[in-house]
């Protein structure tokens, strides 16, 4: 009857860690779209990275939702865990690489993009929803013990971190003209991604958000 209990619990919260990972895919697909359209329209590099992040951020809601699907077997679940943790790790060196280039190019090439209201929005928004979402996904994570799932709440964690640094860019550069300052802060965020990335490729705990 214990065992049986325990499975309904775990159970229960697979159902809720695969909720907010639909919600995780939904959210950022409507996100990536209006970034994109946004970047378009602005002429802005740093929505388009930020675009760009939404797409990967999609990627790895979609490898968690296979992750989770797999729960139920646990000779299958230990082994899709480790396939889902590297290919989270490995994106979050990717979204590393690519804000490198976007920002030094964005900073040599002195690219000063127009305003942006929607832009401004969206990233507001995110600031706003990203945290929720990163807490809910780790505390599920705790409860069944996913490393993957873990990992990837710091992706979710870090998009928010890149949204604030393109909200607070958008805003300097639509009110005073500093078009220097999104590139310049997303390139401190770099070793934090990396690191990230690293961890969850080794298996590692990971730091963010403690």
């Amino acid at each position: 009857m214990t065992t049986a209990l325990l499975a309904d619990g775990r159970a229960a919260l697979v159902r809720r860690g695969r909720a907010l990972e639909y919600f995780t895919v939904g959210y950022n697909v409507a996100e990536g779209l209006t970034s994109l359209l946004a970047a378009w329209l602005a002429g802005s590099i740093a929505l388009l990275g930020f675009g760009i992040d939404s797409v990967i951020e999609v990627s790895a809601g979609l490898i968690l939702i296979w992750r989770l699907r797999a729960d139920a077997d646990v000779l299958r679940r230990e082994r899709v865990e480790q396939r889902a943790r590297k290919l989270i790790g490995t994106s979050l060196l990717l979204l590393s690489a690519y804000i490198t280039y976007d920002a030094a190019r964005s900073l040599f090439g002195r690219e000063a993009p127009r305003e942006s209201l929607i832009g401004i929005v969206v990233a507001a928004l995110s600031v706003v929803v990203m945290p929720f979402l990163a807490r809910a996904k780790r505390k599920v994570a705790a409860e069944i013990g996913s490393g993957a799932l873990k990992a990837e709440a710091v992706q979710t964690y870090l998009c928010a971190y890149v949204s604030a640094i393109l909200l607070a860019g958008l805003v300097l550069n639509a009110t005073l003209q500093w078009w220097w300052a999104d590139p310049a802060a997303a390139l401190v965020m770099v070793p934090i991604i990396a690191r990230e990335g690293l961890e969850a490729l080794r298996g590692e705990e990971c730091s963010c958000g403690h």
